[in-house]
Order: C-alpha cells, then sequence, then structure tokens
C-alpha cells in the first residue's frame, strides 16, 4: 500500500518539484496540495494522508500553527515540516507543535523520500545537528527546573509532555506543582522517580534510557541481549506511557525527567 502525501506549501513551483520527486517512487502518492493553511487543514480532514509535508511561513495560517490543529483534531497524520529556515526558533515550534520531521528545503531528493517514508512508518526524523540542539536546550531547561525557583507552568500543547488522560499526567496532577511535569516544586527531580510514576518497568526504563543516548533499535537489541521485536515492544510501550507523540519526544521527555543516560 502506498504512502498517502499531502504538499502543503504556498509556493506552486515548490510543490511540483516536490510532487515530482515523490511520485517518482511506487511506495508513495501525493494525495493533495495546499497552497496556504486554511485549505491544508481542509485537505487533511477530507483526505486522512499517512504525511503531510509542511511548509512553515503561509497565508492565513502558518505551518506551525496548523500542525497544532491537526493535532488537536485527532489526526493520524505525520507533520514533515520543511522549511528554508535554519533557525532553532522554527525547530521547536515545529516540535512543540507535535511535528514529527524537520527538513530543510535545501535537502536532496533522496533525503526527502527518505524522510517521508521514515514518517510514514510511525518514526520520527531529526537531523544529527538538529537533534543535538534538541537535546541541549531540553538538558539546559530540565537544569533551570531544578533550581530552588518554581518553574513556571509548561507551555500549552507541549508535545513533548506527558498527554491529557495519560497515566503520567494523571499521577503528576496529583504529586506535582504546577511546573515541569514530575517536578516537586523547589526540588529536582531523582533520575528514574518519574519513570516510575509513569507506569515505565525497569525494562522500558532502561530502553528509553538507550533511546535518549541515540541508540538504534537494532543497537539496543544487541545491548540487552533481546531480540529486535522486544525491543520494538518496549518502545511502542515508551511512547505510551509517557503520552509522547513518537521516538524524538520520548527522548525529549527522558531528558526532561532524568534518564538521559549521561
Amino acid at each position: 500500500m502506498s504512502l498517502r502525501v499531502l504538499l502543503v506549501d504556498d509556493q506552486p513551483l515548490i510543490r511540483v518539484g516536490f510532487s515530482a520527486i515523490l511520485t517518482s517512487q511506487e511506495d508513495i502518492e501525493v494525495v493533495g496540495e495546499a497552497c496556504d493553511g486554511q485549505e491544508a487543514l481542509e485537505l487533511a480532514a477530507a483526505l486522512a494522508p499517512d504525511v503531510v509535508c509542511m511548509d512553515v511561513q503561509m497565508p492565513r495560517l502558518d505551518g506551525i500553527e496548523v500542525t497544532r490543529r491537526l493535532l488537536a483534531a485527532g489526526s493520524r497524520a505525520a507533520v514533515l515540516v520543511l522549511t528554508t529556515f535554519d533557525t532553532d526558533e522554527a525547530l521547536f515550534a515545529a516540535l512543540s507543535a507535535g511535528a514529527s520531521g524537520f527538513l530543510l528545503k535545501s535537502a536532496g531528493p533522496e533525503e526527502l523520500i527518505q524522510a517521508v517514508r521514515v514518517l510514514g512508518r510511525g518514526d520520527a526524523l531529526l537531523d544529527p545537528l538538529v537533534t543535538r540542539k534538541v537535546l541541549a536546550r531540553t538538558a539546559g531547561a530540565s537544569a533551570l527546573a531544578g533550581e530552588t525557583t518554581p518553574p513556571s507552568p509548561a507551555p500549552a500543547g507541549d508535545a513533548a509532555a506527558p498527554a491529557p488522560g495519560s497515566p503520567a499526567r494523571e499521577r503528576d496532577a496529583a504529586t506535582s506543582s504546577p511546573g515541569a511535569p514530575g517536578a516537586v516544586a523547589g526540588t529536582a527531580a531523582r533520575p528514574g522517580e518519574d519513570a516510575s510514576r509513569a507506569g515505565l518497568t525497569t525494562r522500558e526504563t532502561e530502553v528509553l534510557t538507550a533511546m535518549a543516548r541515540g541508540l538504534s533499535n537494532a543497537e539496543i537489541a544487541r545491548e540487552l541481549v533481546v531480540g529486535r521485536a522486544t525491543v520494538k515492544t518496549h518502545v511502542s510501550n515508551v511512547l505510551q506511557k509517557t503520552g509522547a507523540r513518537d521516538r524524538v519526544h520520548a527522548v525529549i521527555w527522558a531528558f526532561e525527567h532524568g534518564l538521559s543516560g549521561t
């Protein structure tokens, strides 16, 4: 079955180019094109794509707001943000909104094809340099949260936080301050403490820590001496219990909760 892709960009030539690249592959089908954010929402609802290739700056609604609204509406589409701007602001805004991938428009055709396939199979994609930026910023925020001044409330819609109704969110509501999830006011959360509250088993915590170290499923399997299928099951459980949308957001959760493995 082909991956269904929706292209969203206000520049016709960009859409034509991306469409030509993607439709050259037998396993990818471009099911629609939108020229602005509002049209993107309408087509996503009507076409139910697997992947949305999303521009950032567009008329009516920008790509970040469209991403946020898609997820709020319950869309199952994975959002790949494509931009000409290699800025931290665009990156973190996209991840906070719930995007599963971030790629510069200067990337080559093979990189675009691979990115769509990665997101289409339910994984997340970030360039290694981008990943380092994310983790460095997350680690810095976690350090600040451990100071004596209580942290401010987390931004609404932060995709890295446990989802509403998840075990982590419910337990945090009963035991935490309005600051970072799992942190007690005025103190830093102890590594592993939030993992236990989120309902992670010892093995799931080990897998999450390995993910935070940048290991692939195959590498985790070798390190823990288990099968790849077992690791995949543990990763799925980690995503469900932490409320993370994908692997990238699970790693962010790990850094926020002292499970960076460093």
